[in-house]
């Protein structure tokens, strides 16, 4: 039952992710040079956020 949380949480990560990155070009005003970086970055950061999290929440 694990694997469904983690792999539902990716999916959620990965469309917020993409959700702030449109959200951040469009108030930059164009698409961003180095687009793939910038939502890998992102991406990064929430699921490192969200680790912590979880690992809080279940010790």
């Amino acid at each position: 039952m694990a694997y469904l949380y983690y792999t539902l949480i990716a999916v959620g990560l990965y469309l917020l992710s993409d959700w702030l990155l449109d959200r951040l070009e469009r108030i930059y005003g164009s698409r961003l040079q180095y687009r793939s970086l910038v939502f890998l970055v992102i991406i990064s950061v929430l699921a490192i956020t969200t680790s912590q999290i979880i690992t809080f929440i279940n010790p």
